[in-house]
């Protein structure tokens, strides 16, 4: 089984709801399992998209709870661990989407790269170094194209 990490921001605008419920249905249409932070705004369109085309969604909670959970997951794990999870999301998974996101995100992608886990964006942080793009982040432009490259990077096309 695949296991494809989708990270993004609690709070989006209805552009990118609709980008992460589309790359949640590209999840499961690739019959992959999606881990995410299991919050709303991001977390919350891609799991709605993964269950509404039969997919499977586990949320990887911060809280001591599932209060808060979106109630399109099919599984939560509560963590009690707050913004620590993130390492969790990162590690469940064998390719990490990032769709737009703030600083959790961006944590949740640094976390990824350090540990050699692919990195596909939507939307998303860009990064340089030394005042020179860095193309760690591979771009997609779809949510069709986001989920065949991370497909792709975790080894599975």
């Amino acid at each position: 089984m695949v296991y494809l990490g989708v990270i993004g921001a609690g709070e989006c605008d209805s552009t990118i709801w609709d980008l992460a419920y589309q790359v949640g249905e590209e999840i499961a249409r690739h019959g992959a399992i999606m881990i995410c932070g299991g919050l709303g705004g991001v977390m919350e369109a891609a799991a709605a998209g993964c269950r509404a085309a039969g997919g499977m969604c586990i949320g990887i909670l911060p809280g001591p709870d599932r209060v808060g959970a979106n109630r399109f997951l099919t599984a939560s794990i509560v963590t009690g661990m707050g913004e620590a999870r993130n390492a969790i999301v990162v590690r469940s998974s064998e390719a990490v989407i990032a769709i737009a996101g703030g600083y959790g995100t961006l944590s949740e992608i640094g976390l990824a790269l350090k540990a050699g886990i692919p990195v596909v964006g939507l939307e998303t942080w860009g990064l340089s170094r030394n005042g020179r793009p860095e193309s760690s982040i591979r771009v997609a432009t779809s949510s069709a194209q986001d989920v065949e490259m991370v497909w792709t990077l975790a080894g599975k096309h």
